[in-house]
């Protein structure tokens, strides 16, 4: 089986923020799933998901998920999040956990900044009251750590790299790609961020200090995508600070990670109804539940969820992928007919792909001898065929047709 997920998402922030809370909350498997189809994933990664309307009752079928959830309409498809190592400033010097946070955060397409919205917490990481510390100096830290981080990596022969591009006529982002390819900065990303910065990508040497940086730092942007979780917005000092961090260049979504992993783990314990990024829940067992259990729920109903639209992590996994980086659901199927499988199953895949996913690039994600032996599709929507250059939208229901097999 292959796995649904293709991009790796980064839970970063300083200690104490909530972030393994929210790491927790995101990644609890719903009750319906008793042994994952996946293979084991290491401590500090897990499996969270997409959740997206599924396509099996817009064509009124009964559908057998394989490689991801349906639960009452909903798709739920798996995507890779990796808990990145509480950050303190200087973790680009080496500081803390600098370096294992560094060596995590390269990993990662896009983050996920769990900030205390409350102010609870100070630059370090250390609680104080509730409203003392300025969340919006953690975004600046964060922003200046993975900065200064990739800025090290490309200084360490800068002077060398610019003279060669303007002597010997060499392609600044070809060597730039190369130098940071571990990171998993494209050269695309690397052109954009040149142009972004307004500065000549031939005359290297003429680029001042604030400008190095300014490229720099335009290039965390483009190539680490990332939005904000104001976190703990239950705390009363934190809806002001939610305001001000609505002022920064980010998607902020306000959230409380402990009211989401409370309501995941009653529902793994069947005690209510509930799916990750519901704007309710129904309790199934009152007798099974204290006074204080049913007031710890409807506490959360009244001060989350009532109040916000929903606990804030689902939306904020949803964000990071179909925003972020712009992803498609795409379902591929053998018999357009019946929307099923060689085996007859139903709608049992669904795949996330970047938006701009041309047809036979689908063909070759699901089988690399699909993609070569590529005839054209079938738009099980429309029922045309669509060839090999054809861009894919959201919810595509596709089968490919090509001249060894059908997939």
């Amino acid at each position: 089986m292959q796995r649904a997920y293709t991009r790796l998402l980064g839970v970063i922030g300083k200690p104490n923020t909530g972030k393994s809370t929210f790491f927790s909350a995101a990644t609890l498997a719903p009750a319906e799933i008793a042994n994952y189809p996946f293979t084991t994933i290491k401590p500090n990664r897990g499996v969270g998901y997409v959740r997206t309307p599924c396509v099996h009752e817009e064509f009124q079928v009964k559908d057998n998920p394989r490689n991801s959830l349906c639960i009452d309409g909903v798709r739920l498809v798996p995507v890779e999040i990796i808990d990145v190592a509480g950050l303190v400033p200087g973790a680009w010097e080496g500081r803390g956990l600098g370096n294992q946070f560094l060596d995590e955060i390269r990993k990662a397409d896009a983050l996920v900044h769990i900030v205390d919205a409350s102010g609870g917490t100070d630059c370090e990481g250390r609680l104080c009251k509730p409203g003392e510390h300025d969340p919006l100096e953690d975004v600046k830290f964060l922003e200046r750590e993975i900065t200064m981080w990739i800025a090290s990596i490309i200084k360490k022969d800068w002077a060398k790299l610019a003279r060669t591009t303007e002597a010997e006529s060499k392609d600044l982002y070809g060597m730039l790609e190369e130098r940071l390819s571990g990171l998993g900065i494209r050269r695309s990303y690397i052109f954009e961020a040149v142009r972004k910065a307004g500065l000549n990508a031939d005359k290297p040497t003429s680029w001042s200090e604030e400008e190095f940086l300014k490229f720099v730092d335009t290039l965390r942007r483009i190539s680490k995508p990332m939005l904000i979780v104001a976190n703990k917005i239950d705390i009363p000092t934190a809806e002001a600070n939610l305001e001000r961090l609505r002022q920064l260049d980010y998607t902020v979504i306000p959230c409380c990670a402990e009211a989401e992993l409370a309501l995941r783990r009653a529902a793994e314990k069947q005690l209510i109804d509930y799916k990750p990024g519901d704007c309710n829940f129904k309790i199934l067992h009152p007798e099974s539940l204290s006074q204080s259990q049913i007031h710890a729920l409807e506490t959360i109903r009244e001060k989350v969820l009532v109040k916000n639209g929903s606990t804030g992590v689902q939306d904020a996994i949803n964000m990071a992928y179909l925003k972020l980086l712009n992803m498609i659901s795409v379902y591929p199927v053998e018999d357009v007919e019946h929307l099923s499988d060689h085996d007859g199953r139903v709608l049992p895949d669904v795949y996330l792909v970047p938006y701009g996913t041309t047809a036979r690039q689908f063909a070759y994600l699901i089988h690399t001898e699909l993609g070569e032996s590529f005839i054209y599709a079938v738009d099980a929507r429309e029922r045309k065929r669509i060839g090999e250059d054809a861009v894919l939208r959201d919810r595509d229901v596709l089968s490919i047709v090509s001249a060894k097999k059908r997939g």
